[in-house]
């Protein structure tokens, strides 16, 4: 179909049995999306000796509307700023080798409520006192104590529990997850999930090396060293260096401690240099996988951005912007429909890429409804035509609004 996709251009483009009431009906029916998602992937795109890993990240889709289930004020990375809309975390299964994400799971975030603080609560409440300087005389160490998720990490954990079982018994070790879930609760919610975390820290993190001096002759051996230097990285953790023009960017690979973790972690350092100026920059990559060589982990990381091509095909293409459903089952339903088409447009390219290299979406849409075109055109003609005339009707039609026009027509008839 062409235009938006709504429940209204789908009964347009439907054939028989597909009315308005019919399409409305499917949407408010309760459909098991994860399962379809899942099938789709194990019958026709899974590799049994495939490396994969598991990516998330959330997806904002913006909203006008104030009675859609779940709208609120979320960020919006496109605008910069909160925006009326409504919120979804994602979760991907990337094929290490093919280099490609395949739409696992969504599961929408609802706001909290504000709460209302009224004048009588104000005046009742205790008073807080400020503890002074200083570590309490009389306390005793004691393990870091579990974190408390937030809402955002209970929504991730049930999630990915949920995901883990569905597609078990196939092995994924790693969750790559953006600078937002680079903190220890954050990693205490995937560890407990049974899997590594990749992210990233921010780019002043204090890190520090392990204590390498004498023991004390009183107390316990420090855990932490000396602090990590951005701008004097140790030579012997360069892992390598490459030229390009007047930038040099080297990689560096550390095991360190942050004071938040109660591990140690796998740090990657990635500073680039402009050989002109001689300005510096460099992101921090980390895993609480000390196995992973700085090479995979700088891979698995630059993988995570296969997720964003999923949100952006299905906002461009499938929908995904488009809906105007407001109820809970319609909602939900529209906006895995939009990542279930993803999965089976992933499907179907790989047949016209072996002509075209460079086939495209826009092209496979176009390739269907030159398909509906023929099909309601012959219908209508008295006798059925040749196979040659079909083919040139064909190549006619799409070449109207696609960009490598497709060629197969011989079995419309």
């Amino acid at each position: 179909m062409s235009g938006r996709v709504t429940m209204l251009g789908l009964s347009r483009w439907t054939e028989g049995g597909g009315s308005y009431r019919t399409i409305q009906r499917w949407f408010q029916t309760r459909w098991d999306w994860g399962a379809l998602l899942w099938a789709v992937i194990k019958a026709h795109l899974l590799d049994p000796n495939g490396v994969y890993l598991l990516a998330g990240d959330e997806v904002v889709v913006s909203k006008a509307g104030k009675k859609t289930h779940g709208v609120g004020r979320f960020y919006s990375s496109i605008a910069q700023r909160p925006i009326p809309s409504l919120s979804f975390l994602a979760l991907s299964l990337i094929d290490v080798n093919q280099r490609r994400s395949y739409p696992l799971a969504t599961a929408q975030h609802i706001p909290a409520a504000k709460a209302v603080k009224t004048a009588q609560s104000t005046e009742n409440a205790t008073p807080t006192v400020k503890r002074g300087r200083g570590r309490p005389k009389g306390s005793k160490n004691h393990a870091k104590p579990a974190p408390t998720p937030s809402a955002e990490l209970t929504l991730l954990q049930s999630q990915v529990r949920l995901v883990l079982a569905r597609i078990a018994p196939l092995s994924v070790k790693h969750l790559v997850l953006d600078g937002f879930f680079g903190n220890y609760p954050a990693t205490e919610v995937v560890r407990d999930c049974g899997l590594h975390l990749i992210s990233k820290l921010r780019h002043n993190a204090a890190l520090y090396f392990s204590y390498r001096g004498a023991k004390p002759k009183r107390g316990p051996t420090p855990r932490y060293g000396d602090k990590l230097d951005y701008k004097a990285l140790p030579e012997s953790a360069r892992c390598s260096s490459v030229t390009e023009g007047h930038f040099v960017t080297d990689t560096y690979q550390l095991t360190v401690w942050h004071k938040d973790f109660p591990d140690p972690l796998n740090v990657v350092v990635i500073v680039k240099t402009d050989t002109r100026h001689h300005k510096r920059s460099h992101v921090v990559l980390f895993s609480t996988d000390l196995r992973l060589t700085a090479a995979q982990l700088v891979d698995y990381y630059s993988l995570r951005f296969q997720i964003e091509f999923n949100f952006r095909d299905a906002k461009q293409y499938w929908g995904l912007e488009d809906f105007m459903n407001v109820s809970d089952v319609t909602v939900t339903n529209a906006v895995n429909l939009a990542f279930f088409m993803v999965n089976l447009s992933a499907l179907l390219l790989p047949a016209h890429r072996q002509q075209h290299p460079d086939f495209s979406i826009i092209d496979l849409k176009v390739y269907f409804r030159t398909h509906r075109y023929l099909h309601e055109i012959i219908k209508s003609l008295p006798d059925l035509p040749s196979s040659n005339f079909i083919l040139r009707l064909g190549q006619r039609l799409a070449a109207l609004g696609s960009i490598r026009p497709p060629s197969d027509f011989q079995n419309v008839a």
